[in-house]
Order: C-alpha cells, then structure tokens, then sequence
C-alpha cells in the first residue's frame, strides 16, 4: 500500500482547522490494547451499557420483512416526524409540526448540517466549557469562530448568565446550550435557565441550539426542562435537537432529530440531500417505536445508572487528590486532578497535564478515560459510569492505587 504524502495544498483548509473526535480515539485505544490481550476497563465511551430494548429491535425486524429498505425523504419517513412531532407536545409542551421535525444520521448530524446550512466566516458561536468534543471543530469547518466560556467546577460547570452577556457580540449567531451536560451532567433549574433566557431576550440576533440528547438521563428527581419551553418568546429562533442513543440505548442506530422553524429546517434538508440523503430507513423505524411505544424501561435505566453514579463519585473522591462533584443527570463525571499535576509516577513519569494522567492512568492500570483539554476545560478527566458495578468499582480502585503511588 503506498504511503507516498499528498502533494502540498491537496487536502482543503476545511480539513486542516479540525482535529479528530478525541473521544473516538480515546475508545479506539482502549479497543486496540484489549484486542492485543491487555487487561483495560474502558471507561471512555459515551454510550449505554444497556442493550436495545427488544420491542424496538422487533419494530426494526418488522420493518425489513416488509420490505422497508429502501430510500426515504431527506427528512425522514412521515412516521417518525409524526413521532417526532408527538414527543415534543408529551415531552416538552412543545408544538412542533411534522413539517418543522427533522430526522439524521445521529445527533452529531443535526449538529452538523445546522450549523453548515447558517454559519458565515466570521460568524461566532458561544458554547461553555467543557464542552462536547465536536461542538467547536463543527464550527470551525464551518470557518466561523468558536467563542469558548469557562465554567468552574465551584459553580457546578453551569454557564453564569454575566458570563454569557460578556460573550455576546454583534458577531454572535448561535449559543450551544448542552443540558444535561456532556462531560459534566451540569443540570439547570428553572430559575437557572430563565436567568440564561433573559439574557438572550435581550439579544434577539442570537438563536439557541438546545441540545437535550441527555435529557431522559437525570437522577433525585430532578425535573428537566427544555429553552423554548422555559422562555417561549425564544421559541422561533430555538432549534431544539435529540435523538435516541442515549435514553433508548440506540446509539448504533444513529437517528437524532430536532424540531425548529420550518425554513431551517429546510435549509438542513438541503444540505442533507447532498450529504447523506437520509437517514438509514430501518432505523427510522426501530426509532417511531422508540418514541411512541412503552417508556417504562426508562426508570430502571435511571435507577441503574444513578446508583453508579453515586458509586463512581464516592470511590473517586476517596482517591488521593481528586475532587468529584455529584452530576445531576447523563452518565459521566468530570473530575479534578488540579492537586495531582507536577507530580510523578514510581516510574519517573511527571504528570504535567490531564492528557498525561489519562495516559500513564492507562499506560500503568489498564483504565480508559478522556482527558479533560479534549472538552476545553483543564486540568480534569471524564470518566463514563456506562459500565457495570464490578467493573467500575475495580477501575475506581485501580485509579486509587494510581493516584496513591504519585510523588
């Protein structure tokens, strides 16, 4: 195979303003080491544990036995924008027409194909940090800016409404508003978020994309609420997006969806009919009896991943020189390790950045995590709790012989 490099100027400056899914890169390591015979717990993964429930996978077998394998509206088959439609007046007392719902190849694709179809150079995109991992090279490809607003770990990595009025310009397009949060599980509380939505009434040149892909994911209680929902005067420049990977334990499937304003919408189709065309129709169908069929499974999800939460953030803060907050919702934490940097292993290795604790983490205890300048917020690391009890206790334990052999 030749390995000859591609003439000087080849590849488009596109390509050059991106960096790979680090997350992705993060799983692939640990895929390759197992495959390699190596002891590693993976811990990186955004993605459920959990199989797919069955009378989704039916609906699926369902719809190849009648011959449901063939191309769809860019959009999505009427059934699921239909579904769509429903979910959001159930769900989230929001009246999106099926005209106005849109269904991809994953959440990622939504993301994508919105903020291509509206961004210009020079356009600005505030998000907060951390952040998930594609947000700004989604919008740097775009050749806009991406305006990156630090949260703290004192404040529960929640996005501070004088922070956001700061940020705003004339330049502004979008906000990015991730609840609960990806890497963080930051949740906000009603009083919360109509602190946000006041800011942004008074800047009514900025739209809100409401990623709500964690939604279904939320422990002690704690009752979700989406920002068009919150503030319904932001209701006509809100896309809110979603999809069923996570609550659905579908996240091989790739359908996300989103409802918004019917121009947009099809602005993104557009841009789809040239991309990938649609979504892969047998998946569209396991997705209509994803949102319309029983939900009840959901709590023994919630019941499930809350316990490990709980486990995950006492045994990490037991660990020497972590400190772990307890997340209100996805299946993550996102953990400090200010008080571990410039210090070293047996080895000699000197921990100078949270790349390099994950790495030696990995390197010396066979555990997988994300660092934390993947998401834009040092110096911490992710770990997922999408894992089962015996497995995270032994990861957790080994990360406390780890950080207890650090000199």
């Amino acid at each position: 195979m030749s390995s000859r490099a591609l003439p000087e100027g080849f590849l488009a400056r596109s390509i050059g303003r991106i960096q790979p899914a680090q997350t992705i890169a993060a799983n692939q390591k640990a895929r390759d080491l197992k495959a390699l015979g190596y002891d590693v717990i993976a811990l990186g993964a955004g993605e459920p544990d959990f199989d797919t429930p069955d009378n989704i996978k039916e609906a699926a077998i369902a719809a190849i036995r009648r011959g449901e394998t063939k191309y769809t509206a860019v959009e999505g088959i009427p059934e699921l924008r239909k579904a769509i439609s429903a979910k959001f007046k159930r769900e989230n007392s929001l009246d999106y027409a099926p005209a106005q719902c849109f269904a991809a190849p994953g959440g990622k694709s939504v993301i994508f194909h919105a903020l291509l179809a509206t961004l210009n150079p020079g356009d600005e995109v505030i998000m907060s940090a951390p952040y998930w991992v594609s947000y700004p090279d989604i919008v740097l490809f775009a050749d806009a800016r991406p305006v990156i607003v630090e949260t703290s770990i004192e404040n529960g990595f929640r996005l501070r409404p004088e922070d956001l009025e700061r940020a705003i310009t004339p330049k502004t397009k979008w906000l990015i508003f991730n609840q609960p949060g990806n890497p963080s599980g930051a949740c906000y509380t009603r009083a919360q978020l109509r602190a946000l939505t006041d800011v942004l009434l008074r800047h009514p040149h900025v739209w809100i994309l409401a990623d709500d892909m964690y939604e279904h994911l939320v422990y002690d209680g704690f009752r979700f609420e989406t920002v068009a929902a919150a503030e319904p005067r932001l209701y006509e420049r809100t896309l809110t997006m979603n999809g069923v990977s996570k609550a659905y334990a579908m996240t091989g499937w790739r359908i996300g969806y989103c409802g918004g304003p019917e121009p947009l919408i099809k602005a993104m189709a557009k841009l789809q009919s040239q991309t990938v065309s649609n979504p892969a129709s047998i998946s569209q169908w396991a997705s209509v009896e994803a949102l319309d069929g029983p939900q009840d499974f959901m709590d023994e999800f919630r019941r499930a991943f809350q316990e490990r939460r709980d486990l995950v953030v006492s045994m990490l803060n037991q660990a020497y020189g972590i400190e772990c907050t307890r997340p209100e919702g996805a299946f993550y934490v996102y953990a400090s390790i200010r008080k571990l940097i410039g210090r070293c292993t047996p080895a000699g290795a000197r921990i100078a950045t949270d790349e390099d604790f994950v790495r030696e983490l990995l390197e010396t205890e066979g555990v997988a995590a994300v660092h934390g300048a993947a998401f834009g917020l040092s110096p911490f690391f992710r770990v997922s709790y999408a894992a089962s009890n015996s497995s995270l206790e032994e990861a957790c334990r080994r990360i406390q012989r780890f950080c207890a052999g650090l000199r």
